[in-house]
């Protein structure tokens, strides 16, 4: 093993600026074994970019992030080749930047900014080498997005590629939006995408390619960084972002805060060309918005009297515990299968 941190990267600029994206490289040649253990680190390491939160980054025995609030925001993901993603189906770099969406999304879901990233590597040695320094552009250019920087990790080998990435945040002198302060009459809210990447993914698992923007959704989500600080400042009891499915993960509010959710089925948003793509594979789209994960959207509760902005869609209601499961959809429990779950038998879900 050897860790990413033992590398060198560039240092923040003069002014902390960010640019769209990380500096050029040519594609790495050959595989990863030819390229060694050191010579991959060194690909990596000098893709890399930084912000002016990072004191120490690749480099040393470990990084250095500020934490002006003392408190830090933490979170950790895993992504396994053939659970998670399919290389005949995404880039290198989509893996890339869903892997670091994902993790930054859980993040802004705590009302934090994301600040900094940790990669753990796991790569075959056949595995052709311009596809872990790929990946790390995804990673590198996805944490631009949200201000943030990839600051270490530790590569090794393996059988098959796994991808481990720590995310760390700032909650900026705020108190965390946790899942258990909902109460009852609180309205349900959401920002953001649902059902477009299960949508994707029913397209890409019938072998074709588009509706593109939906079969993107699934390889690259896009995850609203900015509405969980934004909700936190408009008083969000409860939150969470849309990873395992919006039944799925509101269930996870109510069971903490000891309530029933309901969900108003006529306030979700189901576009003309989902509708299209369901009907094409004989699926209802509505099972898509409300049970398909990894879009990222948050979903928060708020007070009643609170005036969201127009980008936050009331959705649902929160209402005293009841005989009822945790989550109903229009008064009535949900029976219908969905949500994602590590232990199913589902494959890239």
């Amino acid at each position: 093993m050897r860790d990413l941190n033992g590398g060198t990267a560039p240092g923040p600029s003069p002014s902390g600026a960010q640019t769209p994206h990380g500096p050029a490289r040519e594609r790495a040649k050959g595989t990863v074994g030819e390229l060694g253990e050191f010579g991959l680190i060194r690909e990596l390491t000098s893709r890399l970019t930084s912000t002016t939160a990072v004191r120490i980054g690749p480099g040393d025995d470990a990084a250095v992030v500020a934490a002006p609030d003392r408190r830090t925001v933490a979170t950790t993901d895993v992504l396994l080749e053939g659970r998670h993603f399919r290389r005949d189906w995404s880039t290198a770099y989509d893996v890339g930047r869903k892997a670091a969406a994902q993790n930054m999304a859980d993040i802004a879901a705590m009302g934090a900014y994301p600040t900094a990233l940790l990669l753990g590597l796991v790569v075959p040695v056949d595995l052709p080498a311009n596809w872990p320094t790929e990946m790390m552009d995804g990673i590198r250019d996805e944490a631009q997005v949200a201000s943030a920087a990839v600051v270490g990790g530790d590569v090794v080998r393996g059988d098959s590629v796994v991808l481990s990435i720590t995310a760390l945040g700032d909650l900026r002198n705020t108190d965390p939006v946790t899942r258990s302060g909902a109460g009852a009459g609180d309205v349900v809210a959401v920002t953001g995408w649902l059902g477009w990447s299960a949508a994707g993914h029913a397209v890409l698992t019938r072998g074709f390619r588009s509706p593109r923007a939906f079969v993107e959704a699934h390889r690259r989500p896009e995850p609203p960084y900015h509405a969980g600080p934004a909700a936190a400042g408009l008083g969000a009891t409860a939150m969470i972002d849309v990873s395992d499915g919006l039944v799925a993960d509101l269930g996870h509010i109510a069971e903490a805060s000891k309530v029933r959710i309901d969900i108003r089925s006529a306030d979700l948003d189901v576009p003309a060309q989902m509708s299209d793509i369901g009907q094409a594979v004989g699926v209802d789209p509505l099972q898509w918005v409300l049970t398909g994960g990894e879009d990222h959207a948050i979903v928060a509760t708020f007070p009643r009297e609170q005036k969201l902005p127009a980008r936050w869609r009331v959705i649902g209601e929160v209402l005293a515990p009841s005989a009822l499961p945790h989550v109903t959809v229009d008064g009535a429990p949900w029976t219908r299968t969905g949500g994602w779950d590590h232990f199913s038998d589902d494959i890239d879900g």
